[in-house]
């Protein structure tokens, strides 16, 4: 299968985001209503303040609809960080490297835009996503029991550095 990679708002993309993140967190996870109005309102926001130099969203859009996303949040942050959010990938995509074209991406971006750290929240028990965090340099950096999701989990920081550029001399 053959997706492509839509950059920046497209129609549709906070519903279909919020559906992809309700499906696999309610089927794996037994997540709700509240995590599922939670990305919707939280995504609609950042789409609302959606600043083109500092923030970013890729689509990955398969015969039509997105079947994955990821988001860099650098406008709500402070000047130099980011915060990668929403980042799903359907079961149609699963296994075809578009997670990892959609995080290369995103750090790309990071880079160019000049942040010198990308963080993210996600939770215990996301093998998959944290093999493929720790796989692009993220580190572990906090963990601790909370309910950001609705749900009770051991809720996970991952941080990533980037190296100061090189000086010449």
């Amino acid at each position: 299968m053959k997706y492509r990679t839509e950059i920046g708002y497209v129609p549709g993309i906070i519903g279909r985001v919020a559906e992809l993140h309700a499906l696999y967190y309610a089927k794996n996870w037994n997540f709700g209503s509240f995590f599922e109005g939670k990305v919707a309102a939280e995504l609609s926001q950042f789409i609302a303040g959606y600043d083109p130099d500092r923030d970013r969203i890729w689509s990955a859009v398969l015969d039509g609809p997105i079947e994955g996303s990821i988001t860099i949040n650098g406008s709500g942050e402070a000047e130099d960080i980011a915060h990668l959010r929403w980042f799903i990938i359907s079961d149609r995509l699963r296994g075809q490297g578009a997670g990892n074209h959609l995080m290369q991406s995103a750090l790309d971006f990071c880079r160019e835009a000049g942040f010198s750290r990308v963080y993210l929240w996600t939770f215990k028990g996301l093998h998959a996503a944290r093999h493929l965090y720790e796989k692009y340099g993220f580190r572990l950096t906090e963990e601790h029991s909370g309910d950001q999701w609705g749900t009770t989990v051991t809720e996970q920081r991952f941080d990533l550095v980037f190296p100061a550029p090189r000086r010449s001399r």
